[in-house]
């Protein structure tokens, strides 16, 4: 029987919003939030927390789930580049898939992946896709510092519904065989699905206004029915 792992990787020490992955939201924080949506997926063998925090370990721990201590070089976004943190923890976490499930999703829920897990099992099985990732799609005017990258900003500029189609990815879902994130260094690879999660729950949070956001949309439309 091949097994699921869903991996929660959490870290002390986060730059932009303190304390970020354990801050108060639903009736816990994001952490154990993320926890107790993965235990809704019957699809699930294990869920592992990796993280370098003993409280965030703790949590992990007193919710009954696996471990992993990840050292110091795989958590401060310096002493190793994150090939090497993805390899690291894929390499010492069991299970033959891995489902990255990042806590600062939090509206990305047990509906979701066990829809996507459906999904990348399908597309794996006619050969379509190596691995599969969470995405919303958007068209929007997009501009670097030379000008239009995606339009004609003058006699040729179009309505927004006419824009090509383009991708945001969502640090909610992504899935792959363990073996092959190992091999990649990465948690995706060159083909991967690209998984549509809607915009009311493909907030990312990332600073405090996210986080805000996120909270408002939970308590809207999404405590009851998570």
């Amino acid at each position: 029987m091949q097994t699921i792992t869903a991996l929660i990787p959490v870290r002390a020490g986060s730059r932009r919003l303190k304390n970020k992955n354990i801050l108060p939201f639903g009736d816990s924080n994001l952490l154990i939030h993320k926890i107790r949506q993965l235990k809704q997926v019957k699809e699930i063998n294990n869920i592992v927390v990796s993280s370098n925090s003993d409280e965030m370990l703790a949590m992990a721990a007193a919710e009954g789930v696996g471990v992993h201590r990840r050292e110091e070089q795989y958590c401060d976004e310096v002493s190793a580049p994150f090939s090497e943190v993805v390899k690291n923890i894929c390499q010492n976490i069991s299970g033959d898939y891995v489902m990255w499930a990042p806590c600062v999703c939090p509206l990305v829920g047990p509906l979701h992946y066990a829809d996507a897990i459906k999904t990348y099992f399908e597309n794996i099985k006619n050969k379509n896709h190596d691995s599969l990732v969470s995405v919303t799609k958007f068209k929007e005017y997009l501009w670097d510092e030379n000008g239009s990258l995606n339009y004609d900003a003058g006699k040729g500029h179009v309505p927004s519904q006419h824009l090509p189609d383009m991708w945001r990815i969502i640090n909610g879902i992504f899935l792959a065989k363990r073996e092959d994130m190992v091999a990649w260094a990465y948690w995706i690879g060159k083909n991967p699905y690209k998984y549509k999660i809607d915009k009311s729950a493909a907030v990312d949070i990332d600073d405090e206004t996210d986080f805000e956001i996120a909270k408002h949309l939970y308590k809207t439309y999404y405590e009851s029915h998570q």
